[in-house]
């Protein structure tokens, strides 16, 4: 049985994550998901939407998913030594470089192979893409309803 382990953020969920998801899982028989925790978001991107239980919750429910953890404080590598993946799936945006991750894996005698993802075209293929469009809308409402009280 080959084991596929993804990892994310998976703040506001959109087509995006799913296609993640489901690449990953076709890359072996089991797609095991580490959901970022809040902190982890925090020091990395932005300030979560919506809380890590909540995230996990969700990742879960999703069908190529067959197991799905929070992640740990400290050493990313602690969760992968428990896990045991065959292959290591990244996101096409995820900021590792494949080769330093698999030089990093070796070191501690984890045997995984690190696997880059294709991107998936899509206009709402990110949270802050999808932020920034509920900003929009909402800044471009505010002048419509302005303009026609002044009216």
């Amino acid at each position: 049985m080959t084991r596929v382990l993804a990892t994310g953020v998976f703040d506001i969920l959109h087509a995006g994550h799913l296609h993640y998801l489901y690449e990953a899982k076709r890359l072996g028989d089991e797609l095991v998901v580490v959901v970022a925790t809040d902190s982890t978001v925090r020091k990395r991107k932005h300030e979560p939407v919506t809380p890590g239980s909540m995230r996990l919750e969700l990742i879960r429910a999703m069908k190529p998913v067959d197991k799905a953890y929070l992640g740990k404080e400290g050493d990313i590598f602690d969760i992968v030594r428990e896990i045991r993946p065959d292959i290591i799936a990244l996101g096409y945006d995820q900021q590792f470089d494949e080769n330093d991750l698999e030089g990093e894996l070796k070191k501690r005698g984890i045997a995984a192979k690190v696997i880059r993802l294709s991107k998936y075209e899509d206009d709402l293929n990110g949270t802050r893409k999808i932020i920034q469009k509920i900003v929009d809308w909402y800044t471009f409402k505010k002048k419509i309803d302005k303009a026609e009280g002044e009216k």
